[in-house]
């Protein structure tokens, strides 16, 4: 037999490498798996030693965990000429009373114009506003300038709040 024409032979050492990493790959999907919730076993934690204190009547209930955004947002319209910051203030004022209180993560302002810098720019303008006429309720909020074709002078505005 020629030396170009030997066959290769095949040998269990060949796989040692390959059923090493399978095998590590097995262990560590059964470990991970093998875990349960911590936040379910923490709540289904129950004290070693019952305590002589009563149950309150009701039990206060207090959010844990990150505060999150309302899926909803809440619409507003407004139309007030372009540098009328008083106006829009008074409008963002009387749109936003029934939501005092309440703090708004982000809102998104569709200024209306002909030409997309000036709905933009439309849209900072009433975003400032806001800011004005509400302060504890914008001061964190991020707020996104957008363009809307249509007449100048007006603005759609979503605003998402944080949930309670």
């Amino acid at each position: 037999m020629s030396p170009l024409k030997r066959r290769f032979r095949f040998t269990p050492l060949h796989l040692a490498g390959w059923l090493f990493a399978d095998m590590l790959l097995v262990l560590a999907l059964v470990s991970m798996g093998d875990r349960g919730d911590p936040l379910t076993a923490q709540a289904d934690a129950k004290p070693s030693k019952p305590t002589a204190v009563k149950p309150s009547p009701e039990p206060s209930r207090t959010p844990t965990g990150p505060r999150s955004v309302a899926r909803k947002p809440v619409k507003i319209r407004l139309t007030a000429a372009v540098g009328d910051t008083p106006r829009m203030v008074k409008q963002l004022r009387a749109a936003t009373t029934r939501y005092e209180g309440r703090e708004a993560a982000f809102v998104l302002t569709f200024g209306q114009a002909p030409e997309p810098s000036d709905g933009q720019a439309y849209a900072r303008e009433v975003n400032e506003a806001l800011r004005k006429a509400r302060p504890d309720m914008f001061t964190d909020a991020t707020t996104r300038d957008f363009w809307n074709g249509g007449p100048s002078g007006s603005a759609a505005l979503e605003i998402y709040f944080y949930t309670r």
